[in-house]
């Protein structure tokens, strides 16, 4: 059967029914990573809901050079380049394309950065790491993430998507021990097309999300004092 959610919202209301063990298993150590910019209306519900700490995590893919679209690899903050291992050996990519692009992302994730949370600096060691975004298609940029976060001395890495294709999946879960998804179908066209509403999120509404986010936080705070 085709899952299709009404929105981002409804979607991850439901992963956060799926990932309530997540909090009593790690209480405070437990933080939720989302990756913009859809991924942070996500994330920021599945926060809420299991009383978690919020953050992001930017990942940019690299296209190839003759079709943008298709993702030769992916670029973190600090950097490095994740190839796509599954296509990168056989594509003739020029290394100085490569090292152009890794640069340009570079400085656009440093800014983002600083836009949505306000710097660069992680302090990560020692927490439970839930992955989160509204959905997953290549995961070019998930496994990109996935593999800087196991630098990072990390209790624990879960990745939880509302949906994605079966071999994605499957790709995920063989290099992680927890991978949540409502819907798994072997037959995939785009993240957009299991929901009915999917609009696209603007770095303002991220800004917005992440500032409704903090003041909630500082109010709980103050009430619990």
């Amino acid at each position: 059967m085709r899952l299709v959610f009404e929105d981002r919202a409804q979607a991850a209301i439901m992963l956060a029914e799926k990932l309530q063990y997540l909090k009593k298993a790690w209480g405070d150590s437990l933080i939720v990573l989302a990756i913009p910019r859809g991924g942070v209306v996500t994330g920021e519900l599945i926060a809420t809901k299991l009383g978690a700490s919020l953050d992001l995590i930017i990942a940019k893919k690299v296209g190839h050079p003759l079709n943008p679209e298709f993702a030769i690899g992916a670029v973190m903050h600090d950097g490095s380049f994740i190839p796509n291992e599954d296509f990168i050996a056989s594509l003739d990519v020029p290394q100085q394309y490569i090292n152009e692009s890794v640069s340009a992302l570079k400085r656009e994730i440093n800014r983002r950065l600083i836009k949505f949370r306000g710097g660069k600096t992680y302090h990560l060691a020692g927490r439970a790491a839930l992955l989160v975004d509204d959905g997953v298609a290549t995961g070019t940029t998930m496994l990109a993430a996935i593999k800087w976060l196991k630098t990072q001395e990390l209790k624990a890495l879960i990745v939880a998507v509302p949906v994605g294709p079966r071999d994605t999946v499957e790709k995920l879960r063989d290099i992680l021990d927890e991978v949540i998804v409502l819907h798994s179908p072997s037959i995939f066209r785009s993240v957009g097309s299991f929901y009915k509403e999917f609009p696209q999120v603007s770095d303002d509404e991220v800004i917005e999300v992440m500032n409704m986010y903090r003041a909630n936080q500082k109010r709980e705070s103050r009430h619990d004092e």
